[in-house]
């Protein structure tokens, strides 16, 4: 990919909307496949009382927007001002309680797993029907829209035409839960008539190397959790 076009794509614009300033791709096919679009706010005519509390809006009793379900509430069920990095808000924003408790839960996402999934991991990588597995680092691309393996070959998989993801498990720790050991991955490729297969697998070479993995693994799979939320929105 030319340095032109990489920097196209992750152009962005400051625009200003009416529940607040928001950093957004300059051009939209360019967005997070993780991100949310702003929610049509309940016209006011058809809410005159708080859609939580039931409470009668007046004069002192104000109405207000929850920016993530675009529902009215007043002021004691939507006060809280929490970051919605999902709708690539610069300001924390007014959410009501239910929503800002899953905002909270998203910032972990972005906070924590969204850098290991940008470091990348090592595994042992099957594309499509090879036999013979390959040492590859897989992480995130910068603009999070693409899984880029790098090893003696390389390859780029569009988040978008991702199908299937399952990951792969073995044993249970002394907590009682499975380890993640891999990932099943099926996505899509324009113009083929079935979607291709990628198999990852941890390898058993170091333990700092498998902690890695293991820790990216878990990652993507709060990545594609996020990732159906998306899609069903």
């Amino acid at each position: 990919m030319s340095s032109g076009v990489a920097a196209r794509r992750d152009a962005k614009k400051l625009v200003r909307s009416p529940s607040g300033l928001r950093m957004v791709p300059e051009h939209r096919a360019f967005g997070s496949p993780f991100g949310l679009e702003e929610p049509q706010w309940v016209p006011d005519k058809e809410c005159p009382r708080c859609m939580q509390c039931d409470a009668k809006f007046d004069f002192i009793t104000r109405k207000h927007h929850c920016r993530r379900c675009g529902k009215c509430f007043c002021d004691r069920c939507c006060s809280q001002k929490v970051p919605l990095r999902r709708m690539c808000f610069v300001d924390p924003v007014r959410q009501c309680a239910e929503c800002a408790l899953v905002s909270h839960r998203e910032a972990e996402f972005y906070d924590k797993q969204l850098k290991v999934l940008l470091s990348g991991a090592t595994f042992l990588v099957t594309l499509g029907d090879s036999e013979k597995p390959e040492t590859m680092v897989c992480r995130l691309s910068n603009n999070q829209r693409c899984l880029i393996l790098d090893g003696d070959s390389h390859h780029e998989i569009e988040i978008a035409h991702v199908c299937t993801v399952q990951i792969l498990t073995e044993g249970f720790t002394p907590g009682g839960s499975t380890r993640a050991t891999g990932m099943f991955l099926q996505y899509t490729v324009p113009g083929a008539e079935a979607a291709t297969q990628l198999r990852l697998m941890a390898g058993e070479d170091a333990s700092g190397s498998k902690r890695q993995a293991a820790a990216w693994l878990a990652a993507m799979h709060k990545a594609t959790k996020l990732l159906y939320e998306s899609r069903d929105q």
